[in-house]
């Protein structure tokens, strides 16, 4: 990789990105924002039985700047940054994976980050709408789902760096399976020794909670899968020469060797 193709690449991917983001701003919005204000007017009904009242000057912002500027800033700028990050792990691992194209290894880091980023942390610590969880611990639980990211994103790479040199003895399977067992090994150690939280109230819609965790699943899983598919293609058309501009060179070359 030369620094014209990085940044070719890098630009792809941010491109790829934001059209990724695109898309999941419209499931977000579609299949997520209904259960949050369904959320908001549970809190606020417990707020007037409690007999407490907000005043109109409280909200900063309105929800409906929030569900509709607000979410799709935080939406794209993700996807735009997510792109470029994936873009630049996708110059490092291209060749360095296996005999895979472009395409697969887009396909492959696409899921390797949605599985690492956001699977693995969110089985662990779930997405809660409003009226979920107790205020006074919401920065330890944010900061708990940081650090899951982070433990997540780091044992993958510490995986397939295990199985690359595992390979050479083991072999390019049972390297895979041995990678594989250990991530899920400590991963399955950091979700037994990490704190867990149950703030659920008893009376809110289990379906409701539900509908929102798979909501905010779905998005992420549409960010992801659409970044990869476009990416891979983009990458495709960039790095993998077409077969007529091959078969225009092999005909010019033939044609200067008769002249």
């Amino acid at each position: 990789m030369n620094s014209i193709s990085v940044r070719a690449l890098l630009i792809r991917g941010m491109l790829a990105g934001l059209a990724a983001g695109a898309l999941a701003l419209l499931v977000a919005y579609f299949l997520g924002e209904s259960r949050v204000d369904a959320a908001i007017a549970i809190e606020e009904a417990a707020h007037s039985a409690h007999g407490h009242h907000h005043g109109a000057g409280e909200e900063l912002v309105s929800r409906g700047v929030q569900s509709t500027a607000g979410l799709a800033t935080g939406v794209l700028v993700f996807g735009v940054a997510a792109g470029g990050i994936a873009a630049l792990v996708f110059c490092y691992a291209l060749g360095r994976m296996g005999r895979f194209g472009p395409r697969v290894t887009a396909a492959l880091i696409s899921g390797a980050a949605l599985l690492s980023v956001y699977v693995v942390p969110f089985l662990k610590y779930p997405a809660n709408p409003p009226a979920v969880g107790n205020p006074d611990t919401i920065g330890e639980r944010t900061a708990l789902f940081f650090l899951m990211v982070a433990l997540s994103v780091l044992l993958a790479v510490a995986a397939v760096i295990a199985g690359r040199r595992l390979a050479r003895r083991l072999g390019n399977w049972n390297a895979t399976v041995a990678a594989a067992a250990g991530y899920v090994l400590l991963i399955a150690l950091a979700y037994v020794f990490l704190p867990s939280f149950n703030e659920v109230g008893t009376d809110f819609p289990a379906t409701l909670l539900w509908q929102f965790r798979l909501a905010t699943l779905a998005v992420q899983a549409t960010l992801w899968t659409a970044f990869g598919l476009l990416f891979g293609h983009l990458t495709e058309r960039l790095l993998v020469p077409r077969a007529d501009a091959l078969a225009d060179g092999r005909t010019n070359r033939t044609a200067a060797a008769v002249g």
